[in-house]
């Protein structure tokens, strides 16, 4: 989004002695869409997207491009569905990949080459995602999987191998100094789309900016996917835990590839589409960072008359969401309480750029 005039959230913790007294969140400025859009027709917008979204361009454009469609009442096929899902899971493999590349395995000398090989296979398989899915693709995640067990990652359910750099970094993680008070955990997930849906064009913009359920803001992403998936319990829920989640999605990711991308085995709810009344729709798209939702009203000459989006972004960076409520209260180690608070932001989302700061005001 290089256009926008801030594209990084500013985060403020303030604390009492050892303790985080309140967290601040200063949102990103979200790019003028809306504004930009009106009038155009819809079938103009499409190829503009990768041009506006640095992250997840792919997921973007299918959910826009599956609002307009159901929005015209347009119907697709299997074929081009499974297309579509085979897209967004490469793409999320990628972006699962970069956030650990950039938060997590960015000093590790001994393993650059070992990273670089996966950089250059993981940049093949993105190039050569187009229909059919056929043997070169399932070639290609095979490299994948084997230079991921390089670096110690498993087969799809297995454990890290010890001494492994992933497998240091999450103990790292796990010895990080703060202790979090326990906090109620909320996920978002495809059950919850109906009640967003019917207030993206409804609702004025603000809900956009600043999302709830019935007064909450569930968190979103690999986690909360696993959570949701597995019926597991969200304890514990520090920075290792999400980490852990990223690596077990991306295998998880990569065994669906190999097995031939089955449309019948994808994902639950990875892309909706719903009607809304005559000339509006939604779609949702489940993306690297969590879930995405895009909703479009087309008049009569099926130009955007109203458009609105929805990212992940504003739900786990949320005034009230799951960033301040893994912080609030939390006793830090006043020697590394910056590198504590940064690993818990980037558990949450490691691609969004944001700014940490500081102040002391007085006892807790």
């Amino acid at each position: 989004m290089s256009f926008v005039a801030r594209s990084k959230i500013d985060v403020t913790v303030s604390l009492a002695a050892d303790v985080v007294a309140a967290v601040e969140i200063l949102p990103r400025v979200r790019p003028p869409l809306a504004r930009l859009f009106a009038g155009k027709l819809a079938s103009s917008l499409l190829n503009v997207l990768p041009r506006l979204f640095a992250l997840c361009a792919a997921a973007q454009q299918t959910a826009l491009l599956s609002a307009i469609e159901t929005a015209r009442d347009e119907a697709i096929t299997s074929t081009t569905k499974q297309h579509r899902i085979e897209l967004i899971v490469t793409e999320r493999i990628a972006e699962l990949l970069r956030s650990l590349f950039v938060g997590h395995l960015t000093q590790d000398i001994a393993s650059a080459a070992a990273i670089r090989f996966l950089r250059r296979e993981m940049s093949a398989l993105v190039g050569t995602a187009q229909p059919p899915w056929g043997s070169a693709q399932r070639e290609a995640t095979a490299r994948i999987v084997a230079a991921l067990a390089a670096l110690g990652m498993p087969n799809e359910g297995g454990a890290l191998r010890s001494g492994s750099p992933l497998a240091l970094r999450i103990a790292a993680l796990n010895e990080i100094d703060l202790k979090s008070i326990p906090a109620e955990h909320s996920f978002l997930s495809v059950a919850d789309d109906r009640n967003i849906i019917k207030r993206l064009l409804v609702d004025d913009a603000t809900f956009c900016y600043c999302p709830d359920l019935d007064g909450h803001a569930p968190e979103t992403g690999p986690w909360a996917r696993q959570m949701t998936r597995d019926r597991l319990s969200p304890s514990p829920s520090g920075a290792a835990e999400r980490l852990k989640a990223r690596i077990v999605e991306i295998l998880r990711l990569c065994a669906w590839l190999k097995a031939g991308a089955h449309i019948e085995s994808a994902e639950h709810g990875i892309i909706e589409r719903y009607k809304l009344g005559p000339g509006r729709a939604a779609a949702a798209v489940e993306c690297a960072r969590g879930r995405l939702y895009h909703a479009v009203e087309l008049d009569p000459q099926g130009r955007i008359s109203r458009f609105e989006f929805l990212a992940p972004t504003e739900w786990n960076f949320h005034q009230r969401g799951p960033l301040v409520r893994s912080l609030q209260g939390a006793v830090l180690t006043a020697r590394r309480h910056r590198d504590s608070v940064h690993a818990v932001i980037a558990s949450l989302d490691p691609c969004v750029g944001f700014t940490l700061n500081f102040r002391e005001v007085g006892d807790a």
